[in-house]
C-alpha cells in the first residue's frame, strides 16, 4: 500500500487545501494521473498519482492538510478492472453497437436531433440574456432558436418570474467558503494598506499613436511573428523605459534598506477562474515586442488553466494590471508587496482635447501609478508615470533609449 503525501509546494508553504479531488475511493488511477487540486496560499496546483492502483481516499475537499501528510493510500498490489484495459473508443463502439429494442426511440431520438436549436439562444441572443439577467423563454428563430430580437421584444413587453435567472424574490443566504488563496490575497492587501504610505498619481494617454501603428502592422505582425500585437507589450516596454530612469520606482524595502534592482521582472496582473494572479515577465528589458506579447500569452494561458507554477508568479518587482479589459474608467491599485509601486491602466475612451490650439476627439486611457512614499517620491513618481505618458504617445522613442530619432541622428 503506497501512502501519498503532500509534496511542498514551494518555500514558506506549510500546508495547503484539497480544492478538489478528480477521483473517489474505489477509483483506479494510472500513475502521473492527477488525482486532485490543491489550493496553496500563492496558487492552485495538481496532484498527481505517484503509482497506478486501487486509490483511497483520506481527506475530505475543503480540507487543510500539512506538507507531508498522507492524504490518500493507492493499493499497488489490487487488479487492474477489465474496464481499465479498454480504451474509451473501444468502451463508446460497445454501446454503439447495443440493439434497440424499440425502433420508435430511434425515430424519436432523431427528430430530436433535428430540432437540437429549439430554445437555444443565439451568440448576440445569449450575450444580451446574461447582460439582462435571462435564463430562457421561447425562441422564434429557425427551428425554435432565441434570437436577439425575442429579448428585445421581451424586454419592451416585461419579463415574466419565470423568466428571470433567480436573482431576488427570496431571504435565502449562502455561505461559501474562502478558499486558501483568496483568504491569502485579503490578508496581503490588508498589510500593504496598514504597512505602506500608498499614494497615488493619475495622468492620461493620447493613445491614437499606438493604435495608428496596431492598424498599420497588426497583420504583418501576426503573420511574421506568430503572435497579436496588443497594447499591453507596449506598456510593458514603456514601463521598462521608464524604470531604468526612475530606478527607486523598481526597488523595495528591506528592514532598513533599500533594494533597487537592475533589471526588471514584470508582473502582468490576470483574472483566472481561482481568482488574480500575476505571473512575471522576466527580463523584460530585453525583450522585443513580439517576445513579451508571446511570453504575456503563454503565461496567462497557464494562469487560466489552473497550470502556472509558484515560481512563475514569484520574485516580480513591478506590476502592470489592466482593469480596462472590464470597462474600469479610473482606480487605485493596490501595491504588489514586496514591490513598491504598480501602474494601473484603464480603458479607452474618445473624449475632447486640445491640440495646438485646436479641440479634436481623441482616444484617451487615465493611467494611476500608485507608490509606496516611503523610498518613491512625489517627484519620482510623477516624472516616472510622465516618461510612461511619453513613450506611449512616442512610441518610436522606445527605439532610441527615449530619445527623439531626430536628436539620434544629429548626435545630441
Amino acid at each position: 500500500m503506497l501512502e501519498m503525501k503532500v509534496p511542498s509546494p514551494g518555500e514558506s508553504i506549510s500546508e495547503v487545501e484539497i480544492a478538489e479531488w478528480l477521483v473517489e475511493t474505489g477509483d483506479w488511477v494510472e500513475k502521473d494521473q492527477a488525482i486532485a487540486e490543491v489550493d496553496s496560499d500563492k496558487a492552485t496546483l495538481e496532484l498527481p498519482a505517484e503509482e497506478a492502483g486501487i486509490i483511497t481516499l483520506m481527506a475530505e475537499e475543503g480540507d487543510a492538510v500539512a506538507v507531508g501528510a498522507v492524504v490518500c493510500l493507492i493499493d499497488t498490489e489490487a487488479k487492474r478492472p477489465a474496464s481499465a484495459n479498454k480504451p474509451k473508443a473501444e468502451v463508446e463502439e460497445e454501446k454503439e453497437e447495443v440493439p434497440n429494442p424499440n425502433p420508435v426511440a430511434v425515430k424519436t431520438a432523431s427528430v430530436a436531433k433535428e430540432t437540437y436549436a429549439k430554445d437555444v439562444p443565439s451568440v448576440s441572443a445569449k450575450k444580451m440574456m446574461d447582460e439582462n439577467g435571462v435564463s430562457k423563454f421561447q425562441g422564434t428563430g429557425k427551428d425554435g432558436r432565441v434570437l436577439k430580437q425575442d429579448v428585445v421584444n421581451a424586454m419592451a413587453a416585461g419579463f415574466s418570474p419565470e423568466a428571470t435567472s433567480g436573482w431576488g424574490g427570496t431571504r435565502d443566504t449562502e455561505r461559501v467558503k474562502m478558499s486558501m488563496l483568496r483568504r491569502k490575497v485579503a490578508e496581503r492587501l490588508v498589510a500593504v494598506k496598514n504597512e505602506t504610505a500608498m499614494l497615488t498619481t493619475f495622468n492620461e494617454v493620447d493613445m491614437k499613436p499606438i493604435m495608428d501603428i496596431r492598424a498599420k502592422y497588426k497583420m504583418k505582425f501576426k503573420e511574421q511573428l506568430g503572435v497579436n500585437l496588443g497594447f499591453m507589450s507596449f506598456f510593458t516596454k514603456a514601463v521598462t523605459e521608464a524604470l531604468n530612469h526612475f530606478p527607486a520606482v523598481n526597488g523595495m524595502i528591506d528592514g532598513k534598506e533599500m533594494i533597487v534592482h537592475n533589471y526588471a521582472d514584470i508582473g502582468i496582473a490576470v483574472s483566472s477562474p481561482k481568482g488574480l494572479m500575476v505571473p512575471v515577465v522576466r527580463n523584460a528589458e530585453r525583450m522585443s515586442l513580439a517576445e513579451i506579447e508571446a511570453e504575456i500569452k503563454r503565461l496567462a494561458i497557464k494562469a487560466r488553466d489552473g497550470k502556472i507554477s509558484i515560481d512563475e508568479m514569484q520574485g516580480g518587482t513591478f506590476t502592470i494590471t489592466n482593469g480596462g479589459v472590464f470597462g474600469s474608467m479610473l482606480s487605485t491599485p493596490i501595491i504588489n508587496p514586496p514591490q513598491s509601486a504598480i501602474l494601473g491602466m484603464h480603458n479607452i475612451v474618445e473624449r475632447a482635447m486640445v491640440v495646438d490650439g485646436e479641440i479634436v476627439i481623441r482616444p484617451i486611457m487615465y493611467v494611476a501609478l500608485s507608490y509606496d512614499h516611503r523610498i518613491i517620491d512625489g517627484k519620482e513618481s510623477v516624472g516616472f508615470l510622465v516618461k510612461v505618458k511619453e513613450m506611449l504617445e512616442n512610441p518610436e522613442r522606445m527605439l532610441f533609449g527615449a530619445k527623439d530619432p531626430v536628436e539620434v541622428l544629429l548626435g545630441l
